[in-house]
């Protein structure tokens, strides 16, 4: 949910640059050969990603900073893919592109938009106050043209900010969004420390996020505690879906649990089930003895592992039934 409005322009910053003012022309020497078909993927903060043309041949690298086309402006970000990409990359760098690499003076105003946001912060969240809404702010994000700030917040419900975004208007003069993001856009966002020790997936590498189950928990033979596994959002963790398919093969090598099976020794139960190893501990029937066996060492009956259907109740006469005959 996001809604804007444009102000009455005001007077320019009197640091503001002009277009293309401090924008250095790349050397030939130290950068890479440029390629008008190549993708660049440029990072902003809070590890917000796009992707954009390169059809000005702007020679980048990995880690460079240069400036790319915005919401009617300029913006600036660092560089962290040059190459053919993906097809969806290209639909979604068709009408944004690469202008220029940036200099010493670029990095010295986005230093300074930066310190200007904790400002922004300050304020919208002393306005929200005031108003009384239910929201949380969690960041906020200045153009490098300082033609538009963003205030990103979250909401367990719709939220009627339009006061909000007209008082804010009227305190920086000039273009105003309030864009709304769930629990695991704020994590991605803060960024922090998982359960194993390691940065989060989802502000070090994970470009989109995608669905995870409870199910996915259980294939994996995890323990259904919501503490192990939550993340730091409150959802289920990123990382129970890398190896999902892998545990699903696995366990089609295998019996199910509670599946009689036949070994060297005779007959017994399948009680547990060690998907990496994909071995079986089995119970045999006589003597009560425990074996870990291979899945080359068993025989069972694959129907055994088919889900059976809930026993049907007989069905009570209905009133509109017409009379039985005996």
């Amino acid at each position: 949910m996001s809604e804007w409005i444009e102000p009455p322009r005001g007077p320019e910053p009197d640091d503001a640059a002009p277009p293309d003012a401090s924008c250095e022309a790349p050397d030939a020497a130290a950068s890479p050969a440029p390629d008008h078909d190549a993708l660049v993927m440029v990072q902003f903060k809070g590890h917000r990603k796009a992707c954009y043309h390169n059809r000005r041949a702007v020679g980048l690298g990995v880690g460079d900073y240069c400036m790319v086309e915005a919401d009617r402006g300029r913006d600036m970000g660092r560089v962290c893919y040059v190459g053919p990409g993906k097809d969806v990359w290209r639909r979604e760098a068709a009408r944004q592109g690469v202008l220029a690499t940036c200099g010493p003076d670029d990095l010295k105003r986005l230093h300074e938009n930066r310190a200007d946001e904790w400002e922004c912060y300050d304020i919208c969240l002393e306005k929200i106050q005031e108003r009384r809404l239910e929201m949380e702010l969690v960041t906020v994000e200045r153009q490098y043209d300082r033609n538009k700030i963003t205030f990103f917040f979250t909401a367990e419900k719709r939220v009627d900010f339009r006061q909000l975004v007209k008082d804010l208007a009227a305190i920086f003069r000039t273009r105003i969004e309030l864009r709304q993001i769930g629990v695991r856009d704020e994590a991605k966002i803060k960024g922090g420390m998982g359960i194993c020790g390691r940065e989060l997936c989802c502000s070090s590498f994970l470009g989109e996020f995608s669905p995870v189950t409870l199910k996915m928990a259980k294939g994996q033979q995890l323990p259904l505690s919501p503490n192990k596994l939550s993340g730091l959002c409150g959802r289920l963790r990123c990382c129970l879906s890398y190896e999902h398919e892998g545990y699903l093969e696995s366990l089609a090598r295998m019996p199910r649990v509670g599946a009689r099976v036949t070994t060297p020794r005779g007959e017994g139960r399948v009680r547990k089930l060690d998907l990496l190893r994909e071995t079986a501990t089995v119970q045999l029937d006589e003597g009560a003895l425990t074996m870990v066996l291979g899945a080359a060492e068993m025989t069972w009956d694959a129907r055994q592992d088919l889900p059976r259907g809930r026993p049907r109740r007989p069905r009570k006469p209905c009133l509109r039934d017409g009379p039985t005959e005996h």
